[in-house]
């Protein structure tokens, strides 16, 4: 059967319904509820591009559920950004808020763009017209923005000057992300790849996997992969291989990590020539025999067409979205254990809560105090997912779809339904 390319919106919906099933005393009026997004802001912005012309895009800002603090989520600048999107992101942001229990919502935001196309001017001036369009809607006590795909921490800035702009005085907490220099915090960079290690590293002890010569195979090398294959080949494990959009490359005795993301930033691509290794696509990562694979890429990447195919002990999921419901299903046939994208790459939502915190209090925590913050908040939701997971005989998807979900529900039974 050919499953075709999962519409996110439906497949974030069909969580919900999987773990609603085991969670039988959540009134059914509540569930409706967190089904729906709470507001979709769309706007259409022009912008003056540098020969002149006039441009005008789509923007996006999705705030899918509040009620346990702040709307919450990143930007991203892609040419393939849309509304469904926008919307899945968004409530997987609440979910993952949820699961390492940090006081934020969910929400997503985006500009239907291509940035490898754009000069460093015309991304600022879309940028802040974008700011502009949304500022009614966001602010460091109701929506708080982030990097995302094709953003960065200069982004995170520009967006700041032009709300603090707007609102007369420097508003450092609209965003997170954003360089030290404007209240940043250390460690953020880092944060969704080493809290995905945090979470594999606790994973494979449970599953009495040592991670020292343990095979690696990671898709993506971004700000997520590429920390995620650093760390991993620090603590002893044998990345054998990694790729961007264009491909990748392999050596199954292990690549040299570090040469191999030099010549990405170099090449902007991974060159066999310059690498002990050979080329490879993405699909074919997908199915190298290894211990643990690490979709870290973009959504519907393992499918019900080639999960059944995939020689790996473990996935720890670092793009949102990366696998199928009907990938699901044929993973837990194969006693594939997987950890899922809300409990493994929450490690950059709970740095920039810590960065938030900061801003608001005016403080400057050390890199070593985020890290054991970090690690212990992570280390404590994947145990309770664990528990979670073995108690209610669910996979891990399942377990942090009910813990997560369940902390909304009840959040909403308490404030209630005004009026």
């Amino acid at each position: 059967m050919n499953e075709g390319k999962v519409n996110l919106a439906q497949m974030a919906l069909r969580q919900i319904e999987i773990a609603a099933k085991y969670l039988p005393h959540t009134e059914p009026g509540i569930l409706e509820k967190i089904k729906h997004t709470k507001r979709e802001i769309i706007v259409h912005f022009p912008v003056k591009m540098d020969d002149g012309s006039v441009r005008v895009f789509t923007g996006y800002r999705v705030q899918h559920n509040d009620t346990r603090g702040p709307f919450k989520g990143g930007v991203r600048f892609h040419p393939d950004a849309h509304l469904d999107e926008m919307r899945a992101l968004a409530m997987w942001m609440t979910w993952k808020a949820a699961v390492v229990n940090i006081p934020f919502g969910g929400a997503k935001g985006g500009v239907e763009c291509d940035p490898r196309t754009m000069t460093s001017q015309e991304l600022e001036n879309m940028t802040r017209r974008y700011t502009w369009e949304i500022s009614p809607f966001i602010g460091p006590e109701a929506d708080i923005l982030a990097p995302d795909v094709s953003t960065n921490p200069q982004v995170m800035a520009w967006i700041m000057d032009t709300y603090s702009i707007r609102k007369g005085y420097s508003v450092p907490g609209i965003v997170t992300g954003k360089p030290l220099e404007l209240g940043g915090s250390r460690g953020r960079f880092r944060a969704t790849g080493l809290g995905l290690f945090i979470v594999a590293e606790r994973a494979a002890r449970f599953q009495g996997l040592a991670l020292k010569d343990a095979r690696v195979v990671i898709q993506g090398a971004g700000n997520v992969g590429g920390t995620a294959a650093r760390v991993f080949s620090d603590a002893g494990a044998k990345v054998i291989a990694i790729s961007d959009i264009n491909g990748g490359v392999y050596n199954h005795r292990g690549l040299d990590v570090a040469k191999a993301l030099q010549c990405k930033r170099n090449n902007n691509c991974f060159t066999s020539g310059e690498i002990d290794g050979d080329e490879i696509s993405n699909e074919e990562l997908l199915l190298l025999e290894c211990d643990i694979l690490v979709p870290a890429a973009i959504e519907n990447q393992i499918t019900g067409e080639n999960a059944g195919a995939l020689r790996c002990r473990m996935i720890v999921e670092g793009a949102n979205g990366p696998t199928t419901p009907a990938a699901d299903t044929v993973l837990r046939e194969r006693n594939i254990y997987l950890i899922p994208d809300i409990l493994a790459n929450a490690g950059g939502v709970v740095v920039s809560y810590f960065e938030w915190v900061q801003n608001l209090q005016e403080l400057l925590w050390s890199e070593e105090e985020i890290y054991q913050r970090l690690k212990k908040i992570l280390s404590n939701a994947f145990d309770e997912v664990k528990a979670l997971s073995e108690r209610e005989k669910v996979d891990m998807r399942t377990a942090a779809g009910m813990l997560g979900i369940g902390r909304v529900a009840e959040a909403t039974k308490l404030r209630g339904i005004f009026p």
